[in-house]
Parts: C-alpha cells; structure tokens; sequence
C-alpha cells in the first residue's frame, strides 16, 4: 500500500490582501528597490528630518536597504510600510507605515513622512486615513497610536484631524538634532474611527 505524499498547505499571508491601497489622488503600495532615489531624497530633506530622532542617511544604498527590509517585514507580518504615489503624475510623495503590529494585542503604531513640496494639500489626511480604515478594519486592530516630539505641531495637528487623542507625554524621550526632547503621545481607538466614519 503506498502513502501518498502530502503537501503542506500553502502558509496564510502575514497580512490580508489587498497591501495595494487606493484613493482618490493617491495609491498607496509598497516600495520597490527602484523607488530608492525618491525616498532618499524625501528622508534627506531638512524640513522631513527636523523633528525625527533619527539622522539623515548618508547615501542612497541606506535607502535600498530600507526598502528590502520592509518587504520582509510586510512578508513577515512585522509592519506595513507603503509609499504614497501620486497618480497624475505617478511618483512617490511620502511613506505611510503601521509598525510595531501586534495582532493578538489589537495595536500598531502609525508613522508617515511627505515631500516638503507635497504639504498643505490633503495628501496625508488622504493616505493616512486609507492605512487606518486598513488597520482597524482589515487587520481588525483595536487601538493606533502615533508618538511625536512636542514640538512636532503640524503633526499634531494632522494626527487631531485623523480623530487622535493626546494621552500623555513621555519625558526626555527622543534627542532630536543633538537636544533631548519630550514626546507625546497619541492614540486612536477603533470604535472612536468608526464612529467617524459613520458621521
């Protein structure tokens, strides 16, 4: 009597499709090696890097890494970076990501970064509210949080229009361009988001 050989069956994708997220002006899907030189160019930029506690990249080999690490990262169910592309004309603007996604707790943080040129047109409000609507509604997360240095005021400001909540400060959090900063902190619950959408 002979066995027959079983194959395993086919692993569940770490996140659910689609990854590929559309919007009015904007799709939003994940990089792609050749995209190095725009994201170099958006993560270099002064006005980007002024409240990160990160420095600039040297070079755009850094940015090439990134991407590839993020690929793994979405393959592995870790965190969710998507470049934010301009349909007319197609090209990257800025990253908007879920990281730190902890899928039995329900919670992931969000994080973003635009172009200086692509500011004050509705772009993040656009693509951060697509990666949201995904997370609570796809990944069925329970809670969104964001931290910022304080002195951030635009991105407080643009986390209070997505429906954040400032819950605290953490003290002496972030050195930011060689001065030590505080950070606050801001959460979204998914009840509180779908009651926006619902309004």
């Amino acid at each position: 009597m002979s066995i027959e050989a079983r194959q395993p069956a086919p692993a569940e994708p770490a996140f659910p499709e689609p990854t590929v997220l559309r919007t009015a002006r904007l799709q939003l899907r994940p990089m792609r090696p050749s995209d190095a030189d725009a994201l170099y160019a958006i993560l270099t930029e002064p006005e980007v890097l002024r409240h990160w506690d990160t420095p600039a990249w040297p070079d755009v080999a850094h940015a090439r890494e990134f991407i590839v690490d993020e690929q793994r990262a979405l393959a592995e169910g870790e965190s969710i970076t998507l470049g934010i592309y301009r349909d007319d004309p197609p090209r990257l603007i800025g990253e908007c990501l879920l990281f730190a996604v902890d899928r039995q707790a329900g919670r992931a943080e969000l994080g973003f970064a635009l172009a200086p040129g692509a500011w004050g047109h509705g772009y993040l409000q656009e693509a951060a509210g697509a990666l949201l609507a995904y997370g609570f509604d796809s990944l069925h997360l329970r809670r969104i949080e964001a931290e910022i240095n304080v002195g951030n005021a635009a991105a407080a400001r643009a986390l209070e229009r997505l429906g954040f909540q400032r819950e605290g400060v953490l003290r002496e959090r972030w050195a930011v361009n060689g001065s030590i900063s505080d950070a606050a902190v801001y959460g979204l619950l998914a009840r509180e988001w779908a009651a926006r959408c619902v309004d």
